[in-house]
């Protein structure tokens, strides 16, 4: 275009020379195309219709649930072992804003587990070599990205802003944090947990069953504490129980059957068996005790 005033300028429309047609192509993808973070969809397109065609299929989703889950948001705390499946399945079922939140950069030690990660993603952010695989699944979502480590400081505002909080985080400082955001602010939290050849998965929902502090009521030192550094993890074991975790998020989206509430689920993987345990809300909880 010619510009024959500064008008453009200042009103921040951009211009282009008369030959960058990429440019501008670029830019009506950006404005026109791509769905604003914000703003819900009202209706899926072919395309969306096609990708989601197997979720579409199952009794009781349909085109509406699936709206649903691309109305909707997730917060995944943490993008290792537990984060890779979590997030990944979220994202190619269509949740249409996922929130990642981890610190840490990528370790040759974490390519054995951590599958959203690769030989060239080593040194690099988790949550930006993250956001590059998930978008590469599914362009139609948004990834929003906090690279750092989440504490009493910011955790609140976090939890505040997405539907439903997973915990893929591989410390307990950060799980208690995350359970008392959760409480506070009324958001539901998936719990996991894998250590060796065992993980446990629960769901906790403020003032419907028990949280995390119901069961594990104080810290342990960190001496008590063992760690998949000191005694390995097998990567399928945080698989498996991060595939639970993304069913959870997804039942609990759509509003079908019956979650992890007061049921602690836990699998030992050398017998290949799974238990169940029920588990009771703390009167005395001095995290959900005031809950109704």
């Amino acid at each position: 275009m010619a510009v024959v005033s500064d008008l453009p300028l200042e009103l921040g429309i951009p211009c282009y020379d008369l030959h960058d047609i990429a440019g501008v192509a670029d830019l009506i993808e950006e404005r026109h195309l791509k769905p604003a973070g914000d703003v819900n969809r009202l209706a899926l397109d072919d395309r969306q219709k096609k990708r989601y065609h197997r979720n579409i299929m199952l009794p009781g989703v349909g085109e509406e649930g699936q709206l649903k889950l691309l109305n909707s948001s997730v917060m995944v705390v943490g993008t290792g072992g537990l984060g890779s499946p979590v997030a990944y399945y979220l994202a190619a079922a269509g949740i249409g804003r996922l929130g990642l939140a981890d610190a840490d950069v990528v370790d040759f030690s974490n390519l054995q587990r951590q599958i959203l990660h690769a030989t060239v993603d080593v040194g690099r952010l988790k949550v930006e070599s993250a956001q590059e695989k998930l978008l590469a699944i599914n362009p139609d979502i948004e990834v929003k990205l906090y690279p750092y480590r989440i504490d009493e400081v910011n955790a609140a505002e976090l939890v505040r802003q997405y539907d439903i909080i997973v915990d893929a985080t591989d410390n307990l400082e950060s799980r208690y944090c995350l359970n008392r955001a959760c409480i506070l602010e009324g958001k539901p939290f998936i719990y996991g947990g894998v250590l060796s050849m065992v993980g446990q998965v629960m769901t906790i929902l403020p003032g419907r069953g028990p949280c995390f502090r119901c069961i594990f009521r104080e810290q342990p030192s960190a001496k008590a504490v063992k760690s998949t550094a000191e005694v390995g993890i097998l990567g399928s074991v945080a698989g498996i129980i991060g595939s639970i975790q993304a069913t959870e998020v997804v039942k609990f989206l759509l509003g079908q059957g019956d979650l992890l509430v007061g049921r602690m689920l836990t699998m030992e993987a050398l017998s290949m068996t799974f238990q169940e345990v029920e588990v009771k809300r703390d009167p005395t909880c001095p995290e959900c005790a005031h809950l109704a």
